[in-house]
């Protein structure tokens, strides 16, 4: 079965690549997503370029060399990530900590599962979360800088990144503030975030429910579980993977998804229950179902996305809803809009690269849950 999830994951790297993958203003030893297929003009020029979007093609691309090592696929990982540098203009840093955080987890991954070398990259992106920190302020770390909204998109990519790079006592310190301030206790996932001036303040949050939300806080906790051996990790990690069962599946698929930002949410859930399947430590019952239930939930959606994809030109096109059948964009069709520091879906979600990057990742998840089983 592995061998076939192989091939589709093969199948999707090949549309991404053939489809967005492009140098950056002709610059030799370059390539980084256009945000659209089929795009429009400034898109075709990089004028739009979402950073945290470019973060998650670079991790696929580290999945792929992983799965199969390949000159060509090391060589991309660096041509992205030199573009990545040239293309944020100054450096590898900006103003939102989510961001940061998902460029720190893809190039920690690359040097430390490829051995390129990205430490004063990973050094940069480590300090500037390591000293988000705020718990005078009633955090937790912003969402970007300045601000006093403590959200799940910036802890738990930040807590993953910095357990990966040792800095565990931190990572712990945001996995329990995460638990105490974030979890739902009614139905066991985490709230989007909080907004809060100080410690004493209770805070107020926004209780809305994202899939990313649930895998991050999923990656947070394994990380934990393997490097520090806590039993509350492991138990966080049972709980949330049953209510994510309970309440974001029908029928064991994942279910929702959009455009724009949106895009990557799924995508996101189901790495990271992949990597439940197969890293989460203990052979008690319970860890043995959560790593089964993890499997299985990214299995399913993966087969279910594969059966609801379009083939254009030979190559998968994946839909915005994994559940339903693709829709084709076209050149006419409204674009995406950047808004409020958030990528608005274009008209038909298809048409945007987050959609289709959510799609690929999907497929290297269950290469590894396939693995895992």
């Amino acid at each position: 079965m592995q061998h076939q999830w192989a091939e589709r994951a093969d199948a999707a790297e090949e549309a991404m690549v053939s489809r967005h993958v492009r140098r950056l203003w002709a610059l030799p030893g370059t390539a980084l997503g256009v945000v659209a297929w089929p795009p429009v003009r400034r898109e075709r020029l990089f004028f739009s370029w979402h950073y945290w979007w470019q973060a998650h093609l670079l991790d696929c691309v580290v999945d792929a060399a992983l799965r199969d090592p390949t000159p060509k696929r090391r060589r991309r990982i660096t041509k992205i990530a030199r573009a990545h540098r040239v293309r944020n203009i100054g450096g590898w840093t900006n103003n939102y900590y989510d961001d940061m955080a998902w460029l720190g987890i893809a190039l920690e991954r690359a040097q430390r599962l490829h051995h390129l070398d990205y430490r004063n990259a990973i050094q940069d992106l480590e300090t500037q979360l390591f000293d988000a920190w705020a718990p005078d302020q009633g955090g937790g770390i912003p969402w970007c800088k300045r601000s006093n909204f403590y959200n799940t998109p910036a802890n738990g990519p930040a807590a993953i990144m910095l357990a990966r790079t040792g800095r565990l006592w931190r990572a712990q310190a945001i996995a329990d503030w995460m638990d105490e301030k974030l979890r739902d206790p009614f139905t066991g996932l985490m709230f989007d975030g909080i907004r809060t001036d100080d410690a004493e303040s209770p805070g107020e949050l926004d209780r809305e429910i994202y899939s990313y939300c649930q895998g991050v806080a999923l990656g947070t906790e394994v990380e934990l579980a393997v490097r520090l051996g806590a039993p509350r990790h492991r138990h966080r990690v049972h709980a949330l993977v049953e209510a994510i069962d309970k309440r974001l599946t029908e029928d064991g698929l994942i279910v929702g998804g959009g455009g724009g930002d949106g895009g990557l949410f799924n995508g996101i859930l189901a790495r990271y229950l992949a990597l439940v399947a197969a890293e989460l430590p203990g052979d008690r019952a319970a860890d043995v179902r959560a790593r089964r239930t993890a499997a299985q939930i990214v299995l399913d959606s993966a087969e279910v996305a594969w059966e609801n994809r379009l083939q254009v030109e030979g190559l998968p096109l994946f839909g915005r809803d994994w559940t339903a059948p693709a829709h084709l964009p076209g050149l006419g069709d409204g674009i995406a809009t950047f808004t409020g520091g958030t990528v608005r879906s274009s008209d038909i979600a298809e048409r945007d690269f987050s959609v289709q990057l959510g799609g690929w990742m999907l497929m290297e998840a269950a290469y590894v849950a396939s693995g895992a089983i």
